[in-house]
């Protein structure tokens, strides 16, 4: 039997993106040889995805200057700069936390809002759902000292303010009342309560006092290039406290992590979607601090609905029961790990298809600009085209914190 040290070794290696990779290539092994449970593929309809995304890609961004997918671009939504925003009055280095620490929060919270949760925004009167609604209802809330110590000094996230936070100030914040339900508020609170002590409690990695953006300085007293793959690693141990304990192994919480029996041994398949959106969130605002962060498709493509959806409504993945669609399922249902995974291997192949049709190099244009250009706007797309409301083809029971 495995020893106690084994399982923490195991733990560990989960906490990156190679596993991701690896151990969602098993589970499309296990597709491609027609062995799994719950979907088949049929990789002859991946060029109509291709097709959608590079189509997409073009008119998104005629002239294929496509930034990275990340939080950032919810941030200027209906063409307005909120970004500028945050900390304008502060130094450099500040401005770099204050970005931090936006990020992380927003990140965190960027988990379904449901179907009819909308925010509207008092300074300009626009209304956004989803995810979209979600950032600018995040920026808005840290602009007015939610998330601070001192509400003069309100572009910070302390840990302090954040092991305070109640689901009744984050519900006025996010306009969620019976009428406007914000899915999963109760745990979206308990998630910044849990982020705030995790910081208190580290103060080599969150400073003192200790604070989200702190992660700036600790990462440049360690050089100026900085692996994208320590970025997560760094997110996914420093962070691993907050998740909700849906699986450990030798006493580590694996975080976003689902069991699949086409994985011998332990059965896990990693994701850490929301770690790795928010890895890809802290590129920009760490190289506008003249930090070089290499070897960004390292990272995964994100396991979540909406690039997922592109290939369940492209019908690249298709369920062995078609009734599998039609009743909600839990995040963690083997079904979904299924979908999960296939969605990550698929977008590893989506990628070089996108850029034969844009006729870029891998160099030129990574898997984050893909991401944005791109697949995830695509199924978003596809999903209204196919139901009047956008929703995704597959139904999740959501907690606030995982999708």
């Amino acid at each position: 039997m495995p020893s106690a040290n084994d399982d923490r070794a195991t733990a560990t290696a989960l906490l990156s993106a190679a596993a991701v990779r690896e151990r969602c290539a098993i589970v499309f092994t296990a597709a491609e040889r027609g062995e799994a449970r719950h979907f088949r593929l049929d990789l002859h309809r991946l060029g109509e995805a291709a097709d959608r995304v590079a189509a997409l890609t073009r008119r998104r961004y005629p002239d294929l200057a496509v930034p990275y997918h990340s939080r950032w671009r919810h941030f200027c939504v209906g063409g307005v700069d909120r970004a500028a925003l945050v900390a304008a009055d502060g130094d450099a280095a500040e401005r770099v936390r204050a970005r931090i620490d936006l990020a992380v929060l927003s990140v965190l919270l960027d988990a379904g809002a449901g179907q009819g949760w909308r925010y509207r925004e008092a300074e300009t009167g626009q209304i956004w759902g989803r995810s979209e609604g979600l950032a600018v209802a995040s920026l808005r809330a840290m602009q007015h000292g939610l998330f601070a110590v001192d509400s003069k000094a309100p572009w910070r996230a302390d840990a302090a303010a954040l092991a305070d936070i109640r689901p009744r100030s984050l519900a006025a914040a996010f306009q969620h009342d019976p009428g406007n339900r914000l899915l999963g508020i109760d745990n979206r609170a308990a998630l910044l309560r849990r982020l705030g002590e995790c910081c208190a409690a580290d103060p080599g990695r969150f400073g003192t006092p200790a604070r989200p953006g702190h992660l700036f300085d600790y990462w440049r007293a360690r050089g100026k290039d900085l692996p994208a793959a320590e970025i997560l690693s760094t997110l996914l141990l420093a962070l691993a406290p907050i998740w909700p304990a849906r699986f450990s192994l030798g006493g580590v919480p694996l975080g976003d992590c689902g069991r699949h029996s086409a994985v011998s041994r332990d059965g896990f398949v990693p994701f850490h979607k929301l770690s790795q959106w928010l890895a890809y969130s802290l590129v920009e605002p760490l190289e506008a601090a003249d930090m070089q962060v290499s070897g960004l498709d390292r990272l995964t493509g994100l396991a979540e609905y909406r690039n997922g959806g592109l290939f369940l409504d492209c019908g690249v993945i298709r369920p062995r029961d078609p009734h599998l669609l039609s009743r909600p399922l839990a995040a963690t249902s083997e079904a979904v790990v299924e979908w999960r995974a296939l969605t990550v291997a698929l977008l590893d192949r989506l990628a070089p298809a996108v850029r034969a049709r844009l006729g870029k190099s891998a160099q030129e244009f990574p898997l984050a600009c893909v991401l944005e250009g791109g697949s995830w706007a695509a199924g978003r797309d596809i999903a209204l085209e196919r139901r009047p409301d956008g929703s995704p083809p597959i139904t999740i029971v959501s907690d606030g914190t995982l999708f």
